[in-house]
């Protein structure tokens, strides 16, 4: 199979490991360079095969002085060859913008982005080049040992990078023979970058004297430690009572059980949870996570660098790798509707209200009026559904036990400006309707 097409390769190896096995929409993050065009290329023969839709990202770092002219050459290329719509991000990092900055704004915007046309998938253009480099930077760094895994062909959330087991060269004669435009960025090249040093010196001084085996041994290392690593993932579900939850960006575990743990198990234990939720927690920081965890109380959060945060939760340890940013607020308006806030998503429609309402559920009934949702304001309160007085919001949500990390993206229904819902947690006086009368009924569904 390695003399065959490119085009040919890539089909059989999605076959055998069915990355990309459901049908659905996909993302490409395509930057413009030769990798990511490729990317664009091959992915747009094999969607309707594979069932897939596709939709472009583009994220305009404001670094490069051509960012603009590159951003409307991918755009372009996209509609007038493959009938692709692209959205591109301005993010105007500039100049002194440091390669990790880049990275966390302009995935920040593609999930943005996944999250807003509800994508399956989202694709970007790594491959085996990448992931031997990325082993070499790991060890010249003193890595632990399931770091050397580099780069997966899967993570968090529909991420895949399909293109991991070919080589640099093989996607630029791609696209030459596709005659696609590409754009160069020299930066890529400057050893001044400790990665283009890899690429340009150290990598290509290695293979001079190994040959091709010395690709070839960098990534036997990635998988062998990606074996690893999944290994310790999969233990992660046979621990007693360490009941993992894990999402894009948040991961939270019973912290009695683990600060039971050994330090060396619970630093191994913490970087597994932190890896099913896409965090980035070296060996260090989980050292200072595992001692956070002794004695720490409800509430205790420790700063661990690059965004990333612990916290102890009353009986959960929180790890998140950046701080909530509150959602807008939302107008329901109309008869019936649906609507994004944060994390939830809320429906609503008119129907018969029923004889009770529940308290603390998902859904419920409201006369018709101004409705809307937010998050709590400092101080707000609310008379609780059969209650007598007034009841503080900050203290509803810590009686349910709502990490405060959650809480400042807390949604809150109000009617005619009147706090009426917290949903999964309290539901007011405010605006109940009378049983069998038309009301609206609001849906809210978390994550």
């Amino acid at each position: 199979m390695s003399g065959a097409p490119l085009p040919v390769r890539l089909s059989d190896h999605l076959a055998r490991t069915r990355l990309l096995a459901e049908p659905g929409l996909a993302l490409l993050a395509v930057s413009g360079g030769p990798d990511s065009m490729a990317l664009l290329d091959l992915l747009a023969g094999a969607a309707p095969g594979l069932g897939l839709t596709l939709h472009l990202v583009h994220a305009d770092h404001g670094i490069h002085p051509r960012a603009a002219e590159i951003a409307a050459m991918v755009a372009e290329t996209a509609l007038k060859r493959y009938g692709l719509e692209t959205d591109v991000a301005h993010l105007e990092l500039g100049a002194e913008a440091s390669e990790t900055h880049a990275r966390t704004a302009r995935y920040t915007f593609f999930r943005y982005i996944q999250r807003r046309r509800r994508a399956r998938y989202l694709a970007t253009a790594h491959h085996a080049d990448d992931q031997a480099e990325t082993v070499l930077l790991r060890l010249l760094r003193g890595s632990a040992p399931i770091g050397l895994a580099g780069i997966p062909a899967h993570g968090p959330a529909g991420l895949v990078r399909p293109l991991l087991p070919f080589r640099r060269a093989d996607l630029a004669a791609h696209v030459a023979e596709a005659g696609l435009p590409v754009f160069t960025d020299p930066a890529n090249e400057d050893p001044r970058h400790m990665r283009s040093w890899v690429r340009t010196a150290l990598l290509p001084t290695i293979e001079t004297r190994l040959g091709a085996q010395a690709m070839d041994a960098l990534l036997d290392v990635a998988r062998h430690a990606a074996d690893e690593a999944a290994a310790w993932d999969a233990l992660l579900a046979v621990l007693p009572g360490l009941d993992v939850k894990a999402a894009v960006g948040v991961a939270d575990v019973a912290r009695g059980v683990l600060a039971g743990y050994d330090k060396p198990l619970a630093v191994r234990v913490l970087r597994a949870v932190a890896r099913r939720a896409g965090l980035r927690l070296g060996p260090r920081a989980a050292n200072r996570v595992a001692e956070f965890l002794q004695g720490a109380l409800s509430g205790r959060r420790i700063d661990l660098g690059a965004g990333l945060t612990a916290e102890v939760a009353f009986e959960r340890l929180v790890l998140t790798d950046a701080v909530v940013v509150p959602p807008a607020p939302v107008a329901l308006t109309g008869p019936e509707g649906e609507a994004t806030f944060g994390d939830h998503r809320l429906r609503w429609r008119t129907e018969a209200a029923p004889e009770r309402l529940e308290r603390a559920g998902w859904t419920t009934w409201l006369v018709s009026g101004s409705l809307a949702v937010r998050i709590p304001e400092p101080g707000e309160s609310l008379v609780p559904l059969g209650g007598v007085g007034h009841r503080e919001v900050r203290r509803l949500l810590m009686e349910a036990r709502v990490p405060r990390r959650v809480r400042m993206a807390q949604p809150l229904v109000t009617w005619n400006g009147a706090a009426a819902w917290l949903p999964g947690v309290c539901r007011a006086e405010a605006g109940v309707p009378d049983p069998g009368t038309v009301a609206v009924r609001i849906d809210v569904t978390a994550g």
